[in-house]
C-alpha cells in the first residue's frame, strides 16, 4: 500500500505540472463589434515551434471570467481568413551579368513556374528583376498572377541587364516599397508582407549596405526567405536576409527545388495563422476571453490558449459568427507577432539577458522623461517637486506568447 501511495501521488504531481501547455498561441489582432461578434486571429505552432495547422473549431474552448461557454451558445467557428486579410509576396530575382552571361536563365526561368504553381492559391504574387541598376524592374506586378503562369516559359526570356553589376542591398530596399505600395492600395484590415528573394552572389553595386536592406525588412515587419546559389554567396548575410528561411542551391541544376522549398515554407507560415469567431453572452462590462484548445496526437495530447480583454457594452442578441470582423489597422503584422514569439522563447532561454535589456529600456525611458521635465521647467519657469511616472499597465492583447503553465 505505501509503494501504491508514492506512485499515484508522482502520477498526480505530474499532470499539474505546467508543462502541458505546450502549444504556443500568440495574438496578432482582435475585433469585437455589435451585435455580440468576438473574432481573435492568433498564430499556433507546437511542442517544437513547427506550424500547427488543420486544427478544427471543436479542439477550442472558449472561457469568459474563467467560465466555460457552451459550443451551443458560442457557435464557435474558423473563419476563412481571406474575408479580412491579404498576403502579398515578392520574388525578387537576381538578373545580373553573372547569372545571365552564365547561362542560368532557362532554370531560373523553370525555378518561377515552379514557385507560382506551388505557392498558395490566396497569395497576392509580383516578379521584380534587379541587375546593377538602382531600380527594380517590373516582370509582373501584383495581380496579374494568372497571366504571369500562364507566360511562366517566357517571362525571363528576353531580359538583358544594363549593368552587370549586383544591386542586391538596394534592390530589397526598393522591393519593400513595392510590397508596401501594395499593400496600401488594398481594402482589407490585415495586410502582410513577404518576399522572396534569388541571387547567386554578393552586392557588388553598393548603393545601399547590407544595414539599409536589414532595417527596410526588419522596421516594415516583411517576412523573408532566401535562395542562394553557388558558391559566391555569403552564406552568413544571405541567413540574415532570410530570415524566416535560407536554401542554399549548390548548382544551377538544383534552383528548381530550392524554389519549390521556399514556396513550401511561405505557404506553411501561413498555415500557422487562424481567424476564430465566436457569439458571446455578455451583454455589457469588460470581460476576459480565454481561448483554449487540445490536440491529441498518437502518443501525446497538447495544450495552449491565449488571453484577450474585451468591452460587451451594448451586445445584444442576432450575432453571426460568420460575419466578417471589423479589424482596424494592426500596430503589428505576423512578423511582429512572429517576432514576440521568438524574443519569449530568448527570454525564457536567458532570463538575465531579457531582464538587463528590460533595465535598459527603463533607464532610457526615465532619462527621456527627466530631459522633458527639464525642458519644460526651463521654458515656463516652474518650481515644482519632480515625481516619478506613472507605470503603464500591460494591453493583455499584446501579450507575448504563451510559453506553458
Amino acid at each position: 500500500m505505501p509503494g501504491f501511495q508514492r506512485v499515484f501521488i508522482v502520477l498526480l504531481a505530474l499532470s499539474a505540472l505546467p508543462g502541458c501547455y505546450r502549444m504556443k498561441l500568440q495574438l496578432v489582432d482582435a475585433s469585437v463589434q455589435k451585435p455580440s461578434n468576438v473574432a481573435v486571429y492568433f498564430s499556433m505552432d507546437d511542442r517544437n515551434g513547427n506550424p500547427a495547422p488543420g486544427v478544427t473549431a471543436d479542439r477550442f474552448q472558449i472561457y469568459e471570467d474563467g467560465k466555460l461557454i457552451s459550443t451551443y451558445e458560442s457557435q464557435q467557428t474558423i473563419l476563412n481568413q481571406e474575408v479580412a486579410i491579404e498576403r502579398y509576396t515578392l520574388l525578387l530575382l537576381d538578373m545580373s551579368g553573372s547569372v545571365v552571361d552564365s547561362g542560368q536563365v532557362p532554370q531560373v526561368q523553370e525555378a518561377v513556374g515552379a514557385f507560382l504553381e506551388n505557392i498558395g492559391d490566396n497569395e497576392k504574387i509580383a516578379i521584380y528583376a534587379f541587375d546593377g541598376r538602382e531600380e527594380i524592374i517590373p516582370i509582373a506586378k501584383f495581380g496579374v498572377r494568372e497571366e504571369a503562369l500562364a507566360r511562366r516559359n517566357e517571362l525571363l526570356s528576353s531580359y538583358e541587364p544594363k549593368d552587370p553589376s549586383t544591386n542586391l542591398n538596394g534592390a530589397i530596399v526598393k522591393g519593400v516599397e513595392v510590397l508596401k505600395d501594395g499593400m496600401d492600395d488594398s481594402d482589407v484590415p490585415l495586410r502582410f508582407g513577404t518576399m522572396a528573394i534569388f541571387t547567386d552572389g554578393t552586392d557588388r553595386a553598393h548603393r545601399a549596405t547590407s544595414e539599409d536592406a536589414m532595417n527596410a525588412l526588419e522596421d516594415n515587419n516583411i517576412r523573408s526567405f532566401v535562395i542562394g546559389l553557388g558558391g559566391e554567396v555569403d552564406t552568413e548575410e544571405m541567413q540574415r536576409f532570410g530570415r524566416d528561411g535560407f536554401v542554399h542551391a549548390q548548382d544551377k541544376g538544383s534552383i528548381v527545388d530550392s524554389f519549390k522549398k521556399v514556396a513550401d515554407q511561405i505557404n506553411s507560415q501561413a498555415l500557422r495563422y487562424y481567424l476564430f469567431s465566436y457569439c458571446s453572452p455578455s451583454r455589457a462590462g469588460t470581460h476576459e476571453l480565454t481561448v483554449m484548445v487540445e490536440v491529441a496526437s498518437s502518443d501525446k495530447t497538447d495544450k495552449g490558449r491565449l488571453k484577450y480583454t474585451f468591452d460587451a457594452e451594448g451586445f445584444e442578441p442576432g450575432c453571426d459568427p460568420t460575419d466578417t470582423p471589423k479589424f482596424e489597422i494592426p500596430d503589428e503584422s505576423e512578423q511582429t507577432a512572429e517576432d514576440n514569439r521568438k524574443k519569449a522563447e530568448e527570454a525564457k532561454a536567458d532570463p538575465k539577458k531579457d531582464a538587463k535589456a528590460n533595465r535598459k529600456k527603463e533607464k532610457e525611458k526615465t532619462e527621456q522623461k527627466k530631459e522633458k521635465k527639464t525642458g519644460a521647467s526651463t521654458a515656463i519657469k516652474l518650481e515644482e517637486k519632480e515625481s516619478p511616472a506613472p507605470e503603464t499597465a500591460p494591453q493583455e492583447s499584446a501579450a507575448p506568447p504563451v510559453q506553458g503553465y
